[in-house]
């Protein structure tokens, strides 16, 4: 009996010990800032000097990236220089989505003796998305009893960048019958209005072509157009034609005067 409790005894002191030495090999975090779209191999920074590190010890002590999970790696250390470097390609859209922080996490795994630390990436928008509308042309059918400041509500174009990289404003190719109205709906996000500004006429033109531009914030900033496509509805505004009575009177004297010449030459 008293050789189990030893033996029960002996086992959970080295179970706490091995507990105590694996809490003991994470260190702090390290944090870098890099922009998305960063060539293969370019250099995001010294990790080996940022976290006090012997570079000669790196090949000794086989450092190297680890992903959390099955996350990929999207970055690599040298071991000459101790400079951590991007191993793949980093589309912050397609990790994140429109999300306000964009964060890898990678981790650096040493050994003899063991040893990492976790590396925190936050990848930083760049403007490489083009505003885009859904469809190639906005169609509407505008009365032309249509009143003048009649407000019309465009379709928003949609941007894959976020913040200033997003669409920013909007503008209205020239034209004599409508203006813009740009507002913005929530933080970042605008919408436009077409305007009238001049009553429509059917009958001088049945049909109104415009260009619609969406602009975005980045340096430099990038664009993307759509056609809108005006179609001015009759409003059955011209009342029929009324004849004077003296001008009726004087057309059927004239039909019958025909009439009876016709008769008398058979």
């Amino acid at each position: 009996m008293n050789n189990k409790w030893t033996l029960l005894v002996s086992f959970s002191l080295r179970g706490f010990l091995f507990s105590s030495i694996v809490l003991h090999t994470a260190y702090g975090d390290v944090s870098y800032s890099v922009p998305e779209e960063m060539k293969r191999g370019s250099v995001i920074g010294n990790i080996a000097k940022d976290l006090g590190l012997d570079v000669n010890t790196l090949s000794f002590r086989k450092a190297r990236i680890d992903t959390e999970g099955n996350r990929k790696r999207y970055c690599d250390i040298n071991l000459n220089t101790g400079e951590l470097t991007v191993a793949e390609r980093i589309d912050r859209e397609g990790l994140c989505g429109k999300k306000a922080l964009c964060v890898i996490k990678q981790e650096l795994v040493l050994e003899n003796p063991l040893e990492s630390h976790r590396i925190n990436i936050n990848v930083q928008d760049v403007n490489d998305n083009t505003p885009v509308f859904k469809k190639d042309i906005i169609k509407f059918e505008i009365t032309e009893s249509a009143v003048k400041g009649a407000r019309f509500l465009l379709e928003e174009a949609h941007d894959a960048d976020k913040g200033t990289n997003s669409v920013q404003t909007y503008n209205l190719g020239q034209n004599k019958y409508f203006e813009l109205a740009v507002a913005a709906k929530a933080p970042g996000k605008m919408y436009g209005e077409l305007v009238l500004n001049k009553e429509l006429d059917r009958e001088q033109q049945q049909e109104v072509t415009l260009i619609l531009t969406a602009v975005d914030g980045g340096t430099p900033p990038r664009s993307g157009t759509v056609a809108i496509h005006v179609t001015v509805l009759d409003a059955n505004d011209n009342a029929p034609a009324v004849y004077k009575s003296s001008e009726v009177l004087s057309n059927l004297l004239k039909f019958y005067i025909v009439l009876e010449l016709c008769k008398k030459m058979r």
